[in-house]
């Protein structure tokens, strides 16, 4: 069994100014997104990405994010509350993220891209899927420094106990899903896009793999308080996790059938 370290959540302080973990993580998966893109551009010259356009998908990747993030947020897990206090949805610096809630909002964001760079929405999709992953570990693991969105009480050895939480053993979640929706996801896309696949099927093992290790991490995960477990005992990370799966292996149907880019 271990201690999480309670690691103090500001990294840098100078005077007022205080830089936190969580921030920095973010910072790192944008970080990660502009190199990672750089390095898949130049190891597929044909698909005719530039340096350029990385950094303006990043630009339109961290709206979606960010706004897709906080509105699902909103709808997905405390929509009466937000409907009473509607002041407190901009008051992102209170907390409150949610990762199906981002994905929709980027998907919107790359359609606009497409749309303005004269690329299809599949053709974007495809290329950022690989690029994500990290990104994604990244923020797991300021979690994992802050010590929250905790895992289940449990007796498996490699427990962990939070102490700012309740001092019960824990599963470790934040580090499942680091190495689930980080490290194995960016393993299997980062192969598979090496060379040219049928248009939209990148995107399909992206949706089919985040949605099933999402799935499966959240069975050590600690739903949340004010919801709890849902119908049948799973969790809303769970349900939202379903359509994804679904729509993967549908699009990834569809997407075998055409030829590779």
């Amino acid at each position: 069994m271990f201690v999480h370290p309670q690691f103090d959540p500001i990294a840098i302080a100078i005077g007022p100014l205080a830089v936190r973990w969580y921030g920095l993580m973010y910072l790192l998966a944008f970080i990660l997104f502009v190199v990672l893109g750089r390095i898949h551009a130049q190891r597929r010259p044909e698909l005719g990405w530039t340096p350029q356009q990385i950094d303006d998908l990043l630009f339109y990747g961290v709206l979606g994010v960010i706004l897709g993030g906080r509105l699902g947020y909103v709808l997905f897990y405390k929509p009466a509350y937000y409907l009473a206090n509607p002041a407190e949805i901009i008051a992102v610096w209170q907390g409150g993220m949610a990762f199906h809630g981002g994905f929709l909002g980027v998907l919107v964001a790359m359609w606009l891209f497409g749309r303005r760079t004269g690329r299809s929405w599949l053709a974007v999709t495809d290329f950022i899927a690989p690029l994500v992953p990290l990104g994604l570990a990244a923020g797991r693991m300021g979690n994992f420094i802050n010590g929250e969105l905790v895992g289940r009480v449990t007796d498996v050895p490699w427990a962990m106990i939070f102490p700012q939480v309740d001092g019960l053993p824990r599963h470790p979640s934040q580090l499942y899903q680091f190495a689930l929706e980080g490290l194995a996801l960016f393993a299997i896309l980062w192969w598979f896009s090496a060379k040219p696949r049928p248009r939209g099927l990148v995107s399909a093992v992206f949706l089919i793999g985040y949605g099933a290790f999402r799935f499966i991490a959240e069975f050590g995960r600690e739903p949340d308080d004010f919801l709890g477990l849902l119908t049948f005992g799973m969790s809303m990370g769970q349900w939202l996790s379903l359509p994804m799966i679904l729509a993967g292996i549908g699009m990834a149907v569809w997407a075998s059938r055409r030829k590779a880019d």
